[in-house]
């Protein structure tokens, strides 16, 4: 996914799954999979339902998305 064709969109994780991956609800009420990449994967491992996150989408593919981290 290239960093100049995705953009970001906020939503709220409302399931998280055992493979690290999770269901985010978007703003306008669709539901999304969110995976974490590189040492992402090791941050996420606090995430729990209800958590306000950040995903960079592919205009190609709207169904997931990778979760950024800040902080």
């Amino acid at each position: 996914m290239s960093g100049e064709n995705a953009f970001k969109v906020e939503g709220i994780v409302t399931e998280v799954m055992p493979n690290g991956t999770c269901w985010v609800k978007l703003a306008n009420g669709h539901r999304v999979r969110g995976f974490a990449t590189g040492k992402g994967k090791t941050r996420m491992a606090g995430l729990k339902a209800g958590d306000r996150v950040r995903l960079q989408l592919s205009p190609y593919d709207l169904s997931q998305g990778r979760l950024i981290l800040e902080n």
